[in-house]
């Protein structure tokens, strides 16, 4: 799936949401062309439309500043209005669509990543009167969901980027990335870059444990495989092939690849969006399986069959 279709998936999830959430008959937005404002300037193409019965906010491109998106977009925080069409706190030039639409009380909300604005979502009534601060705070909760979508989904990609990365700087061997370094291969050479390589090899097993636990949360399913398949490539890079098929579901490898980096079940339940109580199930089930009695032994156990890196 495209970025532009899976900013789109999480775009339809969230104007559900909103509605489902303040009873608005009307929700509709767009992320930024480009992905990210710049120097507060930027504009929203509106994409998704939900509960509409025209396409004339379709394709809109919402300029910072202008209208009341664009007035959420410049302030980076909610706007509303009550009567848009004679509200005196926005920029009308948005009128004929918003008319077309017979929208009177909207409200805007920004989608805001790491301080940078990224889009924007509405939600309307086709009666003028005063959206209260519960229907406001579903509109954030709303806008949320797509923020920790884009907040996902930008880890993801600076994760696969720099494995990537990693694996262009040399070849791994023996469980060493990179480039050998050594004078006349010497012993104090090799020793170094064991220890060189030990390091190395321990931010490959961090990033496969993160890589693990961002995968489920990831909508675009292309995305997703592709995170998972690195996970593999980084689990058997050093590992022999497996003397037997343990049968570890994905979630039990998910949990395995937390524990390996040190997290408690109380740390890996946060990761995996899970309760802790779960987190032991799965620890309890792929020891029985790995024949393992502590959590030590497990991973041991997961790496000598190629499971973890």
């Amino acid at each position: 799936m495209s970025a532009d279709g899976a900013d789109a998936v999480e775009m339809r999830a969230a104007l559900v949401r909103l509605r489902r959430g303040t009873g608005l008959p009307v929700a509709f937005g767009g992320l930024m062309a480009g992905g990210i404002m710049t120097a507060g300037t930027g504009s929203v193409r509106i994409g998704e439309l939900s509960g509409a019965v025209t396409g004339a906010l379709r394709g809109l491109a919402i300029a910072t500043g202008n209208g009341l998106g664009g007035k959420a977009l410049a302030l980076s925080r909610p706007c509303a209005v009550t009567d848009y069409p004679v509200s005196r706190h926005i920029s009308h030039e948005y009128d004929a669509a918003v008319a077309a639409e017979g929208l009177l009380s909207v409200l805007a909300v920004p989608v805001v990543v790491r301080r940078r604005v990224r889009g924007v979502l509405y939600g309307a009534l086709r009666t003028a009167q005063p959206l209260g601060d519960r229907t406001l705070g579903e509109a954030v909760a709303a806008a949320r969901d797509v923020e920790q979508a884009l907040v996902v989904r930008d880890e993801a990609r600076a994760l696969l980027a720099a494995v990537a990365g990693a694996g262009a700087a040399g070849p791994v061997a023996g469980g060493v990335a990179g480039p050998v370094a050594g004078a006349g291969g010497t012993a104090a050479g090799s020793g170094a870059v064991a220890a060189v390589g030990s390091a190395a090899w321990e931010e490959v097993r961090e990033a496969h444990g993160t890589l693990r636990a961002l995968a489920p949360r990831v909508m675009d399913p292309a995305l997703r495989e592709e995170l998972l398949a690195v996970c593999g490539r980084l689990a058997s890079a050093t590992a022999p092939p497996p003397v037997r098929d343990v049968g570890l579901t994905p979630r039990e490898v998910d949990v395995l690849a937390c524990v390996a980096t040190g997290a408690t079940n109380a740390v890996t339940a946060e990761r995996l969006g899970l309760r802790p109580e779960t987190v032991k199930g799965y620890l309890r089930s792929a020891m029985r399986k790995l024949g393992a009695h502590t959590r030590l032994e497990a991973v041991v156990a997961s790496r000598r069959a190629g499971l973890l890196p």
